[in-house]
Parts: C-alpha cells; sequence; structure tokens
C-alpha cells in the first residue's frame, strides 16, 4: 500500500508538471510561432529546469505533438459529457448538439491560446504531427457525428443530411466564432454567442419551426 501511494504521488507530480509545460507551450507558440520558441524559454515559462522537459518530452516536437492530444482530447471529453447529460435527462439530438456547442464555447473561453494555435495548425500540411492532429481532429468532430446520426435514425433529422459535412461544419462553425468573439466581440457574454448559434443551429439543422427545433 506505502509503494501504491508513493506511485500514485509521483504520476501526480508529473501529471503536474506536464501540465504547466502545455500551458507554458501553448501560450508561447501562439504567441512566437513553433520555430521560434526554444525549450529555454518554456522551461523558464514553466517554472522548471530545462532537463524537466526533456525528461518528460523527448523533444519539442514531441511536446507539441502531445500538447495537441491533451487539449483536443479535453475538448472531445467535454462535447460527449454535454450530449451523454442531454441523453441521461431524456432529451432530443438537437438539445444535445445544442449543449455540445456551449460546451464547445466554454472550452474555447477557457482555453483560447491552445484554439487559436489548434485552428492555425489545421490549415499546415508539412508539420510532423500532422498525422495525430488529423486523428485526434477526427475523434472530436466524431462524436458530433455520433448525435447527428442517432438523430437521423429517430427521424428528428433530416435524411438528407450529410452526417460527416455537418459534423465538421458545426465543430468549424463554434471554433470560428468562438474565436471571432475573443478577438473582436469580446463585449459579448457567452450567453450572447451561444444564443446566436442555437438559433443557426435550430434553423438550418432541425428545420425552422419544425417540432425537432424546440421552437
Amino acid at each position: 500500500m506505502e509503494s501504491s501511494s508513493t506511485d500514485t504521488g509521483g504520476t501526480s507530480r508529473r501529471q503536474a508538471t506536464r501540465q504547466k509545460l502545455y500551458e507554458a507551450a501553448v501560450t508561447l507558440i501562439a504567441e512566437q510561432g513553433f520555430s521560434a520558441t526554444t525549450v529555454d524559454e518554456i522551461a523558464e515559462r514553466a517554472g522548471v529546469a530545462k532537463g524537466t522537459v526533456y525528461y518528460n518530452f523527448a523533444s519539442k516536437t514531441v511536446l507539441f505533438e502531445e500538447l495537441l492530444r491533451h487539449g483536443v482530447g479535453l475538448l472531445t471529453a467535454s462535447l460527449r459529457s454535454a450530449a451523454e447529460e442531454v441523453r441521461r435527462r431524456g432529451g432530443g439530438s438537437v438539445e444535445a448538439l445544442d449543449e455540445m456547442i456551449r460546451a464547445g464555447l466554454v472550452f474555447i473561453d477557457a482555453y483560447p491560446a491552445f484554439t487559436q494555435l489548434y485552428v492555425a495548425e489545421l490549415w499546415r500540411t508539412n508539420r510532423t504531427w500532422q498525422p495525430t492532429l488529423m486523428v485526434v481532429r477526427g475523434e472530436a468532430v466524431a462524436v458530433v457525428e455520433s448525435v447527428l446520426r442517432e438523430g437521423v435514425e429517430r427521424g428528428e433529422l433530416s435524411a438528407e443530411i450529410d452526417v460527416q459535412l455537418t459534423a465538421a461544419a458545426l465543430v468549424g462553425m463554434v471554433l470560428v466564432a468562438a474565436l471571432d468573439w475573443q478577438s473582436f466581440q469580446r463585449e459579448r457574454s457567452l450567453d450572447d454567442v451561444h444564443s446566436a448559434l442555437s438559433l443557426l443551429l435550430r434553423g438550418r439543422v432541425s428545420g425552422t419551426g419544425s417540432p425537432a427545433s424546440g421552437a
């Protein structure tokens, strides 16, 4: 038992250290780009020794790749949790999509630097971590796809919906709208932005005035 407690403590400390490094790396890379950011700067911003960075990650590239996994993993978990909560209370697919939009906005509001970095990397194809980025992006979009398919099967959404493209469009809508909000419309509240996107969702996905729209 004592050994187990020690192992748990060591794991927790390592997770806390990794979190510091993620936060330092995402802030610096968002500010000055990947190439311009050095391991020394990441270590200094995180308040750790340079050797600690290499103890946790083999290189700056590996650190960034794991940062993408970590950040998009958090987003995916938030989306999935929102959908599952709606299912537990008996809500429909449009309500689940609406709650996922809100969960996405909450995530972006909490991690704006990561979101900016993630969106920028989606447009680059010459990075060594591009395959990893595509995998984690696919996992996030797949959560939305599952709700759309369920809605089509239940007859809550039109059978004409292109599930794959609609899921990508919904995720993209939230990312782009949220970045615009963060950059140019900070006077708006999260509720205000969610309300605008909610209206768009209900008008474009479920059909204005249809029973599924909740109108």
